[in-house]
Formats: C-alpha cells, structure tokens, sequence
C-alpha cells in the first residue's frame, strides 16, 4: 500500500532553490522555467529560511487593499490586523525572495508517511513540503508528488 510508503520515495530532487538577495524577476523566470509553483530559499550555507511561491507574489500583483475601516470623530480606524497589514505592504514593494517568501515554510522527514503527509498537506493549506532530514535540506514534496504516488498505486492494482 503507498499509504505507508515514506516520502522519500516520492519526493523530488534536487530541491529548485534561490538565496533571500535574489531579484524577483529572476524568481518568476525560475519557477517559470522549472514548471514549479514555488522555491525554497535558502542561505549560503544551504539552510532553509523560508519558501518563496505564488501565492507569495501575487499580494505584489494584485495591489493592496485597506481592508474594513470605520470612522470615529474624524478618525479612520483600520480594523485589520497591523501585523498582517505591515507583512502585505512589504511584500507589495518587496524587490527580492526575501522580502517577499514566506518566513515559515512546511518541513518534514524523510520518512514521514504519504497518509500524515497529506494530512498536513491538506491541515496546512500548502502546496508542498521542505523534506528535511540532520537540519538539510534534501528534498521537497509537493500535492503533485503525492497525485504521483496515489497514480502509481492505482495502477498496481
């Protein structure tokens, strides 16, 4: 059953990654390139800090929004959490990976599971996962990955 087969069976390598001074347009042109839908970016000693994706460059393209506010004796009153606020803005006028990635990626071992890797996949809301094993990155797995694997089961049968 590939339910119990571990990750490392069907996770890609190598891992497609950037470092946090590399220019956006260079970003796009890689996951363009590698028909990827997102990076690791990691420093130079090739350690994780973070993933850079999409979803991450579309608050650049779409613009921001104030979101809901209301007025108060003349004041605006923003009613949106100023963290996530202060996280969009830089990420709207971000010119590198690390300005924009995200500074939490999804990581897990090697030998995880496929069944808890798409339990996290899906708990998430991710497109992929750092597979991470003694603090390096060695792989990455992706909801394609485990299409892949649920394939390959199907077809066994």
């Amino acid at each position: 059953m590939v339910q119990s087969q571990p990750v490392q069976a069907f996770m890609t390598t190598p891992v497609q990654f950037v470092r946090p001074d590399t220019p956006l347009t260079e970003v796009i042109r890689t996951l363009n390139a590698c028909h990827i839908s997102g990076l690791a970016v990691c420093d130079h000693q090739d350690r994780l800090l973070g993933e850079i994706g999409a979803k991450d460059l579309m608050v650049r393209e779409s613009g921001l929004e104030p979101g809901p506010y209301m007025v108060f004796l003349d004041s605006v009153i923003y009613l949106r959490n100023p963290l996530r606020w202060e996280r969009e803005v830089h990420q709207a006028l971000g010119e590198t990976a690390g300005d924009v990635m995200n500074r939490s990626p999804h990581t897990c071992t090697p030998t995880l599971r496929l069944q808890g890797a798409a339990a996290l996949l899906h708990d998430a809301g991710t497109e992929r996962l750092f597979v991470v094993e003694k603090g390096e990155l060695i792989g990455v797995f992706s909801r394609a990955d485990l299409i892949r694997a649920m394939a390959a089961e199907a077809g066994a049968t």
